[in-house]
């Protein structure tokens, strides 16, 4: 899987997010391009990202950076851990929903 941005490593931690916890990419709407967080996207692309509508959230568009394998916007919100891999996924993520998804 492709993720674009300022990668820090294999797992899509990026350089504004490097935790241990921080192992998700984000497929952006509006380029369907996987991206570690909105900041290397904004710094990646000359266009505004567009969030999922609430009737999307069974898209798979979260990727677990451990795994690889891509998880709906609903089972990711509904979880602290990947459901494939079990690796534990950062709770302080929640804090940025309303950038990726409207709420």
């Amino acid at each position: 899987m492709n993720v674009k941005g300022l990668l820090v490593d294999n797992e899509t931690r990026c350089e504004h997010y490097h935790s241990l916890l921080d192992i998700i990419a984000i497929k952006c709407k509006c380029c369907e391009t996987f991206y570690p967080c909105y900041q290397c996207h904004q710094f990646c692309e000359s266009h505004e990202m567009v969030r999922w509508k609430s009737s999307e959230w069974n898209e798979k568009a979260i990727l677990c950076g451990h795994c690889k394998k891509v998880l709906s916007i609903r089972e990711y919100m509904n979880t602290d851990i990947c459901i494939y891999c079990e690796a534990k996924f950062n709770p302080k993520c929640a804090n940025h929903y309303h950038l990726y998804f409207e709420m």
